[in-house]
């Protein structure tokens, strides 16, 4: 198994923690894991710090923005929050291919990663 395979999983049951509805689309949850490169296995990368407004930002601007191709406007910051709220911002953990898929699945999306 690869690093990838054995995270997959640990996603997968971070997804099911939160209060997302339906089933996790563990295909489209790999095909993000994998969009995020190298970042995924490096500690600082692979997590979402939800009190820096500078990690938001990038949220914004390098995920919603350039990767999904959505215009800038309240509705990102919106979604970002709704996404954040469902992760439980308390969550000490929250892995950032997890808030992606989250977006992802909440901006029906899901066509730019081939889902």
């Amino acid at each position: 198994m690869s690093k990838l395979d054995d995270l997959i999983p640990t996603f997968a049951a971070a997804i099911a923690k939160t209060k997302s509805k339906g089933k996790t689309d563990e295909a489209l949850l790999r095909t993000i894991a994998k969009s995020l490169g190298p970042s995924l296995f490096r500690d600082d990368a692979s997590l979402i710090s939800a009190g820096d407004p500078e990690e938001i930002e990038r949220v914004r601007n390098n995920f919603l923005i350039k990767k999904l191709g959505i215009a800038d406007g309240p509705a990102l910051d919106t979604a970002i929050n709704e996404v954040l709220d469902l992760v439980g911002r308390s969550t000490k953990n929250k892995y950032r291919v997890v808030v992606y898929y989250l977006l992802v699945k909440l901006l029906k999306k899901e066509a730019k990663f081939g889902a």
